[in-house]
């Protein structure tokens, strides 16, 4: 809305004064805005400044609720002491008393290997006599071949006990701490944007919001107007585009103050008004092309934003 009435000024500005003065180009002072977000959607539980206010690099504006913020983070730092546990624990490789296990699981697996091979032979001879019948003998071999499978996976469970971890699994468990420890500096990141500061020295321009308030995240809590002084944001008219261009050298004229020198920064390469109509004739002189000066700092200090400037080229 504020940029909608300086426009509607300028033109005003600009329809009573071209007739005065053709080498003139019109505009506002202006300062850099920063706009602060949400980081979150918490409860502001603070607000330290005014608008209008002054304020310093670093000074604390607002605060919202960190409770929420503070659990996460502990959350966070316990995931990755359980994270690192289990590195240590794969890096220590299995204990003594698993590895006794092992052996003791492979030895019954091979004594009752021996035991169902040894019942094998004793009814090789009885059932050549006919005193049992071929099923029970079947039966007798099956049982055999099962417990020598059983003595086999005994005994690579033994030899993968003895190998130690993979270290691909301690690869694996290095990522994982690695991961809890960026998630761990990510939420107390959060945590300490949940007090909103100034990232330069400016003015409060505004704050939308007042104490208690539950801002969405991302939502602009604070808007500061940064820098030591404004800089002139003109529009220069068609007959004056092919004389201005970044670093032309500049006066510009407020209200009650001295001429004020400056230079050209930035000028857009598209005109910002068109009219609809055919330009042609006296019609053309309405395009205009957006312009920023950079103004002396000490002549310029404590101008307000939003007050009419004109400007004209040096010659």
């Amino acid at each position: 809305m504020k940029t909608l009435v300086r426009l509607a000024c300028v033109a005003a500005l600009a329809s009573a004064g071209c007739s005065h003065d053709n080498d003139i180009a019109l505009g506002t002072l202006e300062y850099d805005r920063v706009t602060l977000p949400a980081p979150l959607s918490e409860p502001i539980i603070a607000i330290n400044v005014r608008e209008g206010q002054h304020v310093t690099a670093g000074q604390v504006l607002l605060r919202f609720d960190a409770q929420r913020s503070r659990a996460q983070v502990e959350a966070s730092v316990a995931d990755t002491e359980r994270q690192r546990a289990a590195l240590s624990e794969l890096e220590t490789g299995p204990r003594r008393e698993q590895i006794d296990q092992a052996r003791s699981r492979l030895a019954t697996a091979e004594a009752q290997v021996r035991d169902a091979t040894a019942y094998v032979a004793r009814l090789g001879p009885l059932l050549r006599r006919h005193f049992i019948t071929p099923a029970d003998y079947d039966q007798a071999v099956a049982a055999r071949d099962s417990a020598m499978g059983a003595a086999d996976a005994a005994r690579a469970a033994l030899d993968e006990l003895l190998h130690g971890t993979r270290i691909e699994q301690i690869a694996q468990g290095e990522a994982a701490v690695a991961a809890a420890n960026a998630q761990v500096a990510g939420q107390r990141v959060t945590l300490q944007r949940l007090d909103v500061t100034a990232p330069r020295a400016g003015i409060v321009d505004s704050l939308p919001f007042k104490l208690g308030d539950q801002p969405a995240a991302g939502a602009t809590t604070a808007v500061l107007l940064t820098g030591d002084a404004p800089y002139a944001r003109i529009y220069v008219p068609a007959h004056l585009r092919n004389h201005m261009s970044v670093g032309t050298r500049v006066t510009a004229y407020v209200e009650g103050r001295p001429p004020i020198s400056g230079r050209v920064r930035m000028i857009r390469n598209e005109p910002v008004f068109t009219p609809y109509y055919a330009l042609v004739g006296d019609d053309a002189a309405r395009l205009s092309w957006l312009a920023e000066v950079t103004l002396d700092t000490k002549p310029a200090t404590g101008l307000a934003a939003g007050l009419p400037v004109r400007v004209r080229v040096d010659e």
